[in-house]
């Protein structure tokens, strides 16, 4: 399965629709959730048979495409099954919560109830059943056939949809000629087994002192003004920014590791347990997880192999008893492991004459080089 997100410029009449189908399946989920609280043991069925007659109490709900509101119900279920998949795992958990309106985002459609039209301009047309046709920045083909659209408000106001599509296409892994290995960090993003070292960008750092006199701003506002409204959509537009800003960048670097090896060794790092400490801030700005989980998905669908190892000392062994640089000595490490796991020989990947790496010798990429113009590591 595959994700194509586009931008949706409604009307303003196609806004407020949008608007009161999103509270209206936001009500069918927060009284399907207390009837479930009602049930001696969970009866999805029983739920699902009971939504004709809530149909019929609330006439309004009518307006919503029917598909629409019978997804609640699955919806209900998933994170149901997510809670009792995470205390299986040890984790502590509550119980579900009602939805408040800040926290209820998207409509699914699934299966049918929407359309795509192309018109061969710059704005395509989304038809979306008891809504109507949604203007669409189409800026890429779909390739697959559309299982489901999701249309999403962002809190920065903007809508989208997420157009879920199946490719049935098969995939031919790659032979196994160039491998590499990657050390995540702070000070730098990432350093290869290759000698390459990539700054941190730091996108929430750069934009940390104009974020907070927002925030300031927001905070003096008087609650439930059109001023607050105001302020508080530019604030989630500076977060947004900041966001697809780090978004460009994780694409793009894993877009060039794809392209050139053909085995990708990595940190199995436990991101969830290092956020507790006094780095979160830091961490949470790399975006390590992201940065695996997009470089899983690009190298699967290019048929390239992706190999997780387990980080313990992998910056402490020391090849040979060189002295050399502390990320460069982990990413050597993390390609060896890599290597052991699949199976395959160290001797086959190893440089010819592994030697310390020099100052001069690190390669440093200026992020606003790799963000602005989409160069790749050199």
């Amino acid at each position: 399965m595959l994700t194509y997100r586009f931008r949706l410029y409604p009307t303003k009449k196609q806004e407020q629709t949008l608007c009161q189908s999103l509270e209206r399946c936001r009500f069918v989920y927060n009284t399907l959730l207390d009837w479930l609280k009602q049930q001696e043991k969970p009866n999805r069925y029983e739920l699902q048979n009971r939504l004709p007659r809530l149909k019929e109490q609330h006439p309004e709900l009518k307006t919503v495409y029917s598909k629409a509101i019978q997804y609640e119900v699955y919806r209900l279920f998933s994170n149901m099954k997510g809670l009792f998949s995470s205390k299986k795992k040890g984790r502590k958990i509550g119980r579900l919560r009602y939805k408040p309106d800040h926290r209820f985002r998207t409509i699914h459609y699934n299966q049918s109830g929407y359309k795509i039209v192309e018109t061969g301009k710059r704005l395509d047309r989304l038809h979306i059943s008891k809504i109507g046709d949604l203007k669409m920045r189409m800026h890429r083909p779909i390739d697959g056939d559309i299982k489901q659209v999701v249309i999403k408000h962002y809190r920065s106001g903007k809508w989208y949809a997420c157009i879920m599509v199946d490719q049935q296409k098969t995939i031919k892994k790659h032979p196994v000629k160039k491998a590499v290995g990657i050390d995540m960090g702070i000070k730098f993003f990432l350093s290869d087994s290759n000698g390459h070292q990539l700054e941190n960008p730091e996108f929430l750092k750069r934009s940390l002192k104009w974020l907070q006199k927002r925030q300031r701003t927001l905070s003096r506002t008087i609650k439930g003004s059109k001023n607050r409204e105001k302020q508080r959509r530019n604030v989630a537009c500076q977060h947004e920014t900041i966001e697809n800003r780090r978004n460009d960048f994780l694409h793009k670097i894993a877009r060039y590791y794809v392209e050139n090896y053909d085995v990708i060794c990595i940190e199995d790092l436990n991101v969830s347990g290092m956020i507790r400490s006094r780095l979160a801030r830091y961490i949470s700005d790399a975006s390590w997880s992201k940065f695996k989980q997009i470089l899983f998905y690009k190298a699967e669908s290019a048929g390239k192999t992706m190999v997780c190892v387990n980080p313990y000392n992998t910056s402490k062994e020391h090849h040979f008893g060189l002295d050399i640089d502390r990320d460069y000595n982990a990413s050597l490490n993390i390609l060896r492991r890599g290597l052991e796991k699949l199976g395959r020989g160290w001797s086959e990947f190893t440089p010819v004459d592994i030697r310390p790496l020099r100052e001069q010798e690190l390669i440093f990429v200026p992020a606003s080089l790799v963000v602005e113009t989409g160069s790749h590591i050199q």
